[in-house]
């Protein structure tokens, strides 16, 4: 079973998936940020285990990704050394997509299904 948070990058300057990028997810604890996943994108850029299945709770939670160290293996200079992105858990139970769309000079993301 895979991770009830997953992720997805496609480098869109490539048209093609981000593999081997490094992925650290985190969740709010009091003031601060506590980590509870760590990770490395495979060659179709999907990351299925940074959670192990019913870990999830209710809260805030973020996930970074080193854009830094992929731009650099690709060769590119990039703009963004590290993308994050915050994000809310309100329903446990149910799988969180966070995809992200890399390029060295922008970023977008979505909730995915």
């Amino acid at each position: 079973m895979s991770s009830p948070i997953t992720t997805h990058i496609l480098d869109t300057s490539r048209g093609r998936p981000a593999g081997g990028v490094t992925v650290v997810l985190e969740k709010m604890v009091g003031a601060g940020y506590e980590r509870v996943g760590v990770g490395i994108t495979d060659e179709d850029g999907r990351l299925r285990t940074l959670l192990g299945p019913g870990a999830l709770e209710k809260g805030f939670y973020r996930i970074a990704f080193d854009t830094a160290a992929y731009f650099a293996n690709q060769g590119v200079e990039g703009f963004y050394p590290e993308v994050t992105i915050a994000f809310e858990v309100r329903s446990p139970h149910e799988h969180h997509h966070v995809p992200l769309l890399l390029n060295p000079y922008g970023y977008s993301t979505y909730r995915g299904s």
